[in-house]
């Protein structure tokens, strides 16, 4: 599944046991375990539902332990772990992928770096979990990219502004984005993103 498609299921409360974020852009690993956070669970049911533990903090016991809780007064729980690359023996993992909480959502964000799909491991989650792996953008993907976040948003930009930027902003979609966000917060949404603008801000 890619990003919009994870993101629809979500949203349609179709929801995975496990979901393991992980490759070298950060960005949509990001955007879905925040979107899980803020939409799986009622604001009410969230104080006891919902953890986020972070890899340096955590062995992959801990990590079974919290997700094989039970809801309390909710239909889920949510638990997310966060710089999950810092987990020592990930691969340790495989016994809950065999005999996840059905009422768990583990979200699993393996950021700055992939698995080895020739591992055991691997092809376990690719099995068990749904596995989702962010992609750093190519250079000449960039402008393109930049264009669709901006329609997204409701803008327009030129393709000499959209080069302008992805030449100036690299391919990090963090950064990009952060961008982004300030030239729409100055430039009116009937105005077309020029290279002048650009230049100018």
């Amino acid at each position: 599944m890619n990003y919009k498609e994870i993101i629809s299921s979500i949203s349609n409360k179709d929801f995975h046991p496990i979901y393991f974020l992980m490759g070298e852009e950060p960005f949509y690993i990001d955007k879905i375990s925040d979107y899980i956070a803020e939409n799986v669970l009622e604001s009410q049911e969230k104080e006891f539902n919902q953890s986020v533990l972070y890899g340096k903090e955590v062995d992959i016991a801990q990590i079974i332990a919290e997700a094989k809780q039970f809801p309390f007064g909710s239909t889920h729980r949510v638990v997310i772990v966060k710089e999950a690359q810092n987990i020592k023996n990930i691969e340790d993992l495989e016994s809950y992928l065999n005999n996840p909480q059905p009422s768990t959502l583990l979200v699993i964000c393996y950021k700055y770096k992939k698995l080895d799909k020739r591992k055991k491991f691997t092809k376990t989650l690719v099995k068990k979990a749904l596995l989702f792996e962010s992609k750093r953008l190519y250079d000449n993907q960039v402008p393109d990219w930049i264009a669709k976040y901006l329609t997204e948003k409701g803008h327009k930009i030129e393709e000499k502004a959209s080069f302008m930027l992805a030449e100036f902003l690299g391919t990090e979609l963090v950064n990009i984005s952060n961008e982004l966000d300030k030239l729409t917060l100055i430039v009116k949404k009937e105005e077309k993103i020029t290279a002048s603008i650009v230049e100018k801000n």
